[in-house]
């Protein structure tokens, strides 16, 4: 068997999973020098067991999850899904993550025939188009002259062009009057095939890479030595209108709230016709690093 030797090759094997029963489902977890597994990558293996439970014509219209221990990298999960519920016009999922004989992640997803119904929805933010923005690999080589090694890795795995609408920021006087908000624009960066189930499962992998960097913004810069531990605690996305993971999308990002160690961030993503597409909430947790 062929392995896969691009990022986005890399995302659809990662997003394969390996049926080993009739709801247990093993997904791998690349063997990387992280604390920890991606959080994206275990909420999108969790919908792909649980969409491979459905008979296929009911898209994900919802997923709630927590984070519940840390993964660890380069140890298979295995995914355990419960058929909770297969209604007239729903169908409902709960997957529960083990790795090494513990939980560490759970799910619960809604599936939904397709219905004709009203409809509004807030409009798309005005932004410069993605094409007139810098690659953000290219935007830390300008600052940097070269790329650290860490982010040399990244980019090779990296399944994703990201693109921010506004500048880095790199000092603590680029902070001054910063409020916690940012918007990207992303897409997958070769075809990710005609399936839509792997496309939702991608976007669901991307929505976890900088949604909850929002909440630190006013604090630290988001390049350099982190000031804070930060570790994902739930993740929460509403799925509204079809889309392809492979095309130019945007990810307006916002966080309300931060206490108690925790900070709320939410999210909007919406394709180039200005629809919105998915809707995103995560809570993080963010302890002073060394504490």
């Amino acid at each position: 068997m062929t392995e896969p030797d691009t990022p986005t090759e890399r995302l659809v094997d990662l997003l394969d999973l390996e049926r080993i029963e009739e709801n247990i489902f093993r997904g791998h977890s690349p063997d990387e020098p992280l604390q920890r597994v991606f959080g994206g990558q275990v909420a999108g293996q969790a919908l792909v067991a649980a969409g491979r439970t459905t008979d296929g014509d009911r898209p994900v219209h919802s997923l709630h999850a927590y984070f519940l221990r840390p993964g660890v990298p380069g140890v298979p999960i295995v995914y355990m899904v419960e058929r909770v519920r297969d209604g007239r016009s729903f169908t409902t999922r709960r997957v529960v993550a083990v790795q090494q004989g513990r939980t560490v992640f759970n799910l619960t997803a809604s599936f939904h025939r397709d219905e004709q119904g009203f409809e509004h929805q807030v409009p798309m933010p005005e932004v410069p188009d993605p094409e007139s923005l810098p690659r953000l690999t290219d935007e830390i080589r300008d600052r940097l002259g070269a790329l650290p090694e860490s982010l040399e890795r990244m980019t090779y795995h990296q399944p994703f062009d990201i693109r921010y609408v506004e500048r880095l920021r790199w000092t603590p006087r680029d902070l001054e009057g910063v409020e916690p908000r940012s918007a990207v624009w992303m897409r997958a960066v070769g075809p990710l095939g005609d399936d839509p189930l792997v496309h939702t499962c991608a976007v669901t992998y991307a929505s976890d890479m900088t949604l909850l960097d929002t909440v630190r913004l006013p604090i630290e810069p988001l390049w350099g030595p982190r000031g804070f531990d930060m570790a994902s605690l739930d993740h929460a996305m509403w799925f509204h209108n079809p889309f392809r993971a492979d095309e130019w999308f945007l990810y307006q990002q916002e966080s309300p709230v931060a206490t108690g160690a925790r900070g709320l961030a939410r999210g909007q993503i919406f394709d180039r016709r200005g629809r919105l597409l998915v809707s995103v909430m995560q809570e993080g947790l963010f302890r002073k690093a060394g504490g």
